[in-house]
């Protein structure tokens, strides 16, 4: 599979670790590529990095993905100026 941030974003949480422990293994500057285009904190990153160094990268990589998305998503919504159709369904 190729592994870009297109295929990334339709994956859930297992997976998405998977990919990212692949990426770690295989192509570590991919990953960053990925990661400096989501816009992941790299302090946050280290810092929960270095907090748990027991538990399994990817999946610490995967969740800070998925909140970062999870973020951007929500300020792209609070910035739709576009009515929905169920809003002006009711205007009708």
């Amino acid at each position: 599979m190729e592994i870009n941030l297109q295929s990334l974003e339709k994956l859930d949480t297992p997976n998405l670790a998977s990919a990212i422990n692949e990426l770690i293994k295989n192509d570590f500057s991919k990953l960053v590529q990925i990661l400096y285009r989501i816009d992941v904190s790299e302090a946050k990153l280290k810092t929960i990095l270095n907090s748990n160094p027991n538990e399994d990268a990817g999946k610490l990589i995967a969740q800070v993905i998925l909140e970062r998305l999870a973020a951007t998503k929500k300020a792209r919504e609070s910035f739709n100026t576009t009515p929905s159709i169920e809003d002006t369904e009711e205007r009708i």
